[in-house]
């Protein structure tokens, strides 16, 4: 079921990147290891595709919104599995698992950019 639209979806990617880059120091694996350093880059290039996606609250609009999200199950995917492919599960594996998870179930019920029908 989609539910969320793109300008929705734009407003979560922004706060979830920020969220991302505050996690390690909120949560307390803040050493500059994997565990800390992948939330962080994850994050800011959350913020910078968002910007740069076409959708309602666009800064720049270059990215179509289908390419946008085929990145955020990527990213959400690659987020989940961070802790076992990169050694760091004894130190921190929920986080990244849990937002990894919710960043594939946003991109999965975002609803598509509409088709453009052209004569």
């Amino acid at each position: 079921m989609k539910i969320i639209d793109d300008g929705a979806h734009g407003l979560i990617d922004c706060a979830f990147g920020v969220l991302l880059i505050l996690a390690p120091h909120l949560l307390g694996f803040a050493n500059g290891g994997p565990a800390h350093m992948i939330p962080v880059l994850l994050g800011n290039a959350v913020i910078a595709l968002t910007l740069l996606t076409v959708h309602r609250y666009a800064a720049i609009g270059l990215v179509p919104l289908a390419a946008h999200l085929r990145a955020d199950l990527f990213g959400g995917a690659a987020l989940a599995a961070s802790p076992w492919l990169f050694g760091f599960a004894d130190v921190a594996w929920w986080p990244h698992l849990l937002l990894g998870i919710a960043t594939v179930t946003v991109a999965l019920v975002t609803l598509p950019p509409p088709a453009v029908v052209r004569p």
